[in-house]
């Protein structure tokens, strides 16, 4: 087993509400017998919180949607390990984050995600993200609020990767304490010390609008979904997992 993917579900011990868990348990199950329509609604219910997820961790956007893909593969490759302990967006998204964490050591990069490297260093000024959502992905959004998102995501990538992961998970993807410190390997005291800082942090240039527009943050939709979701199935074709 690959070394990322060694997940203890069993960690996590918020209560998933049992539709989810049921709908979860019958996407795996359909999945697991080689239905492309399962491995698909898999991928478009979770691809956002898997961007994010990637997104969190490199630097660039382009490589976060390679990352995802290579995440789902990894996980798909080994569904049956799944027990639903955990949900299973949480599950791909930890999947997700070792995957990202491994592109970066494979380049022979580093990212300071374990906590005896945390600083408390201020962010160095960093340039703007290149990716913003398409005009088709949200048409009805008004002109304010998309310049708000714009100095959002540049304030976002601006932070540390320890500090982006975990705001990105809390504040974006809206998950509790206890699934972030599963998805990150970390406790939750720590989970919620970053989250303070990185709140702090994007406060001192964002002011009180910091969180007026994030779940907007990092959108995944379109035509990039949609491309995530062949690839992948295109991959699972060739190895034949698909029916």
């Amino acid at each position: 087993m690959h070394p990322s993917e060694d997940l203890p579900q069993a960690a996590v011990v918020t209560a998933i509400p049992i539709a989810d868990r049921a709908a979860d348990a019958a996407l795996v199950t359909r999945a697991l017998a080689g239905e492309a329509g399962a491995f698909a609604a898999i991928m478009r219910r979770h691809n956002r919180l898997m961007f994010r997820a990637a997104r969190g961790v490199v630097h660039d956007d382009a490589e976060a949607q390679d990352v995802v893909q290579e995440a789902y593969l990894r996980a798909f490759t080994r569904l049956r390990a799944f027990r639903g302990d955990a949900a299973l967006g949480t599950w791909l998204a930890r999947i997700c984050l070792r995957t990202a964490l491994d592109v970066l050591r494979r380049r022979a990069r580093s990212v300071a995600i374990d906590p005896a490297q945390a600083s408390d260093q201020e962010p160095q000024p960093e340039d703007a993200m290149s990716y913003f959502a398409p005009p088709d992905d949200a048409p009805d959004q008004a002109r304010a609020r998309a310049q708000l998102r714009a100095l959002l995501e540049s304030a976002v990538h601006s932070l540390p990767p320890l500090y982006r992961s975990v705001f990105l998970l809390r504040a974006v993807q809206e998950m509790s304490v206890q699934e972030a410190a599963f998805c990150l390997d970390i406790s939750e005291e720590l989970v919620r010390t970053r989250y303070l800082r990185s709140r702090a942090m994007l406060r001192d240039a964002l002011g009180a609008r910091v969180e007026a527009c994030a779940d907007s943050v990092f959108p995944f939709a379109g035509a990039r979904c949609d491309q995530v979701v062949q690839q992948v199935l295109d991959a699972l074709a060739r190895r034949g997992l698909l029916a």
